[in-house]
């Protein structure tokens, strides 16, 4: 079927026809750095280097997960990156500035109970790791509570740092897929990184970093 808008037309796929054509969905990495520099821009680059995407070029996305992706934590993201490559993700850094000052920012994520994989994700940052697990929780109850389908219980990655001289960034990212310019996405992960993850489960909500959420 074809729609037309004033003068312009443009094809209607149905649903079959769009699942078809849609690439694999992708292996989602949730991890989480710190990082210290003379600046906060520079403080956020050194956390991205820490998690092993400083040499992308990010692009954010408003947190739908696709259906039949997999969330994993990781130490590092694992995605095959050369540089310059497009990173499509989502994440949340938060900063202190001054001395003594705390930064901390987090992800959640909940998917439906259909066993399809599709979800949502959320992403807030704070002052403390507690603060943002409570935003992440309120934020996902209203986000939820206004869509049609059920979901399951909400996993958080949060992380916390203190700026002692020099500016902090607390980053929480979830690395959805990499392409190059011209290349079709590509979600793999080729060679895995050794290394204790930065994100821990603790019974239903990951943190990292010296504030680690409600128990």
């Amino acid at each position: 079927m074809i729609a037309t808008y004033g003068h312009h037309s443009y094809g209607v796929l149905s649903d079959e026809v769009r699942q078809t054509n849609r690439p694999a969905a992708p292996a989602i990495e949730v991890g989480a750095a710190i990082g210290t520099a003379a600046t906060a821009v520079a403080a956020f680059d050194a956390a991205l280097r820490d998690l092993g995407v400083g040499d992308a070029n990010l692009i954010r996305l408003s947190s739908v997960i696709p259906p039949q992706a997999t969330i994993e934590r990781t130490r590092r993201v694992r995605k095959p990156i050369v540089w310059g490559d497009r990173l499509y993700c989502v994440y949340a850094a938060g900063y202190a500035l001054e001395p003594g000052a705390r930064a901390a920012a987090g992800l959640g994520w909940t998917v439906q109970t259909d066993g399809s994989g599709a979800g949502l994700f959320v992403e807030h940052e704070g002052e403390t790791a507690r603060e943002v697990d409570d935003l992440i929780h309120a934020s996902l109850a209203d986000m939820t509570a206004g869509r049609p389908q059920h979901f399951g219980p909400v996993r958080t990655c949060t992380v916390e740092a203190r700026a002692d001289r020099r500016p902090v960034c607390a980053l929480v990212l979830a690395a959805y897929a990499t392409a190059g310019w011209g290349e079709a996405t590509t979600g793999r992960a080729d060679t895995p990184v050794r290394g204790e993850a930065a994100c821990v489960d603790t019974t239903g909500r990951w943190s990292a970093g010296p504030g680690r959420g409600r128990p």
